[in-house]
């Protein structure tokens, strides 16, 4: 409605300046040049006057944007005015500054609702800019570093120089795992990054956990699991030994007194001898279990250096050809790129895979259908290196799938259970992991993660 009434208002002045300028032309051909003169000065009067109109609504459009640019909310035109044009004008600009200003507020709170999330979040937050600059830290990370003004990198050297160092250096999609000390306590963090762009800005979010009660809670699990399965083992061993010597002790005392070498006959010498014999089975079957821990607690340190997964693969596929139903199934080998290599100790990664594709080979065996393994090798968008090895045997049921990395824990009737927790252990030594995804019958992946 105002740009409509500016219009006319424009479009009278013209055709009267139009108008004008015709009469000046009219008295100047005729040669009233009298007229013609007093017309011009009229004409000076509209064209200024148009000119004077028309700065006159420019500088009440530009004052209306200055105001806006500098987040003046007060600003109101008054539209108790008799010029039609110009209260039109007034009503707009007061309507969009107030859509401008309820825009602003429910930002505002929109913002002041994200800030308290942020600030409520349990784990901590940082935004660092390509300068180092803290842009952002909640609550929590000030809890976490021991730091209540937090705007550049270079003052996490106060809370610990190793934290400086690390986070100074982190990569997009890195995650490290660190401790750090104050005057109470030390906590174990993790840190993670990620890029995020904010308008022309290239920032990484940092985020901060705290994982001691998480890493307690799984220890403790992980302790009660191990002692239900070596009391287990350990009770299977002894049980029978105690029985035994229960019953040879029955066979040589009588009434609390040892029974003479004449009262003894052959059939009390042949239970002897076999019970003795269990007990001697049972002794070495307890020995063997003791010895298999021993072997998961000395495993070396990594001797790392750069293997080619392909020639790494062709082995495994050579060491396992002499297991038995191999040459039922199908072995499949793919690695992208070609030249992949890992950085890591080839002989205990050997032993890793070796371990999983007999493990393979074993679940595909007890099926009647066509069995296949897969070994797979690749970089994901992080640049880490994955390997798997897939089979479409048996599968893993889901409710032992947490259990089957504890020492000792075993569904075959001749296992150790030591193969998957010794596999666990090692690349957890060259700093990856080993984790499994199981649908029964159909396919089970292990994925050793580098």
């Amino acid at each position: 409605m105002a740009s409509k009434h500016l219009y006319y208002k424009i479009i009278i002045r013209v055709l009267f300046i139009t108008f004008t300028a015709f009469a000046i032309a009219y008295f100047s051909i005729n040669k009233y040049l009298d007229y013609g003169i007093y017309v011009g000065i009229i004409l000076c009067f509209q064209v200024a006057g148009l000119i004077k109109f028309l700065n006159k609504t420019n500088r009440k459009i530009a004052f209306f944007f200055e105001a806006v640019e500098n987040d003046d909310s007060a600003i109101h035109f008054p539209t108790h005015i008799k010029d039609k044009s110009i209260k039109d004008l007034h009503k707009s600009l007061n309507r969009v500054n107030f859509l401008i200003q309820k825009i602003k507020i429910e930002n505002k709170q929109q913002e002041q609702y994200y800030h308290s999330i942020l600030e409520q979040a349990a784990v901590g937050l940082l935004t660092l800019n390509e300068k180092g600059h803290i842009l952002l830290a909640n609550k929590t990370a000030k809890t976490l570093l021991n730091y209540e003004q937090l705007t550049h990198v270079e003052q996490l050297k106060r809370v610990d120089e190793k934290l400086f160092t690390l986070i100074s250096q982190l990569k997009p999609f890195d995650q490290k795992l660190t401790a750090i000390t104050n005057e109470r306590e030390t906590i174990q963090l993790t840190i993670r990054s990620k890029p995020i762009s904010v308008g022309n800005n290239n920032l990484i979010l940092i985020i901060i956990q705290n994982i001691d009660n998480e890493l307690d809670e799984k220890e403790t699990d992980a302790w009660i699991k191990l002692f239900k399965v070596l009391t287990h083992e350990i009770m299977n061993s002894i049980a029978p030994i105690t029985s035994l010597s229960e019953t040879l002790s029955a066979i040589y005392t009588k009434e609390n007194k040892a029974v003479q070498p004449t009262e003894l006959n052959e059939e009390n010498i042949e239970k002897t001898i076999k019970g003795l014999d269990v007990i001697k089975d049972q002794g070495k079957d307890l020995t063997k279990f003791v010895e298999s821990y021993r072997s998961l607690t000395k495993i070396p340190k990594p001797e790392k250096e750069l293997v080619v997964v392909e020639t790494l693969f062709n082995k495994i596929r050579i060491l396992s050809s002499q297991e038995e139903g191999f040459q039922d199934i199908k072995f499949v080998v793919s690695t992208k790129p070609n030249d992949l290599e890992i950085y890591a100790d080839e002989k205990q990664i050997i032993q890793v895979l070796l371990n999983l594709v007999k493990n393979a080979i074993q679940s595909i065996n007890k099926t009647s259908h066509q069995g296949c393994i897969q070994l797979k090798a690749e970089k994901n968008e992080h640049s880490n290196v994955l390997l798997s090895v897939t089979d479409n045997g048996l599968g893993i049921p889901l409710e032992i799938q947490d259990q089957i990395f504890i020492p000792f824990f075993t569904t075959k009737e001749e296992g150790t259970g030591i193969g998957l927790s010794l596999s666990k252990h090692i690349m957890r030594l060259h700093g990856g992991n080993l984790n499994v995804t199981s649908i029964p019958n159909r396919k089970t992946t292990f994925s050793l993660k580098l």
